[in-house]
């Protein structure tokens, strides 16, 4: 059974094997990153930071009607590319949906090989941690 977290990566895939290599993908993660909007300046606060990561990164999560609202940033346009692409697929889902994803979309567009160790590492504390506050606000 195909959801539709499982559509938006398919999606995802298509859009980034049509890019000839690591640096295309890169220039597309800054492209997305510079045209990712952050909410508001108040995301970027202690109480949202997310530690464990090269860059510094903002997460809030919030459920609203059931469904997981998440906001996000980074002062790197690569990590704020990724993010951008993450909430494209848990972005107003609802939360046993996001704790519970498979987020193989990463690896199959090489954003987890193709990464320096450090930033790699960093998207999966992302992960963790995007997936870790779901199950929470799920309960």
């Amino acid at each position: 059974m195909s959801t539709a977290i499982d559509e938006t990566q398919a999606r995802i895939i298509e859009e980034f094997s049509a890019l000839d290599d690591s640096l295309d993908r890169y220039e597309r993660l800054i492209d997305l990153g510079r045209r990712h909007d952050p909410p508001d300046e108040q995301l970027r606060s202690a109480e949202h930071a997310i530690p464990g990561c090269q860059s510094q990164v903002w997460i809030r999560a919030e459920v609203r009607d059931g469904r997981l609202h998440l906001h996000a940033d980074s002062d790197s346009l690569i990590i704020r590319g990724v993010l951008a692409l993450l909430l494209r697929v848990l972005d107003g889902r609802r939360p046993a949906e996001v704790a519970a994803a498979d987020l193989h979309f990463l690896e199959e567009v090489g954003l987890t090989t193709h990464l320096s160790p450090s930033r790699a590492n960093g998207v999966a504390t992302i992960v963790r941690h995007l997936q870790r506050s779901a199950a929470e606000l799920g309960e």
